[in-house]
């Protein structure tokens, strides 16, 4: 008997990904999106007994992640983003907090000198 997968190939670690971008723990990251621990872990390995529903995918993109790119494996560009911003977000967003905050520090000198 062949096992039917309901969630595409991939999805489990790019939600585990996106989750842990945000710095939440599975428990967290359930509640905030009206699931249980139990059930946010199956979807990350992939066993849940089913799919994502709806609900699911619109609370987690409420919550802050890019649910296109749980899905598709593709980031959203966002609203007028080139790729090329894009592709500097998606960067941004796989170093740790510490190096953002230090790329943060060195943007607002850089705004800084130029607004004088």
């Amino acid at each position: 008997m062949v096992k039917k997968m309901l969630i595409a190939d991939g999805v489990n670690l790019r939600l585990r990904e996106e989750r842990e971008r945000l710095g939440l723990s599975q428990s967290d990251f359930g509640a905030l999106v009206g699931v249980s621990r139990g059930t946010q872990k199956n979807y990350e390995v992939g066993s849940a007994g089913g799919s994502m529903d709806l609900k699911y995918i619109a609370a987690i993109e409420a919550a802050g992640v890019d649910a296109r790119y749980v899905i598709t494996g593709t980031r959203s560009l966002g609203d007028g983003l080139s790729p090329v911003e894009a592709e500097i977000i998606d960067r941004y967003r796989r170093i740790s907090e510490q190096d953002q905050r230090a790329l943060r520090r060195f943007l607002k000198a850089m705004f800084d000198d130029v607004e004088e």
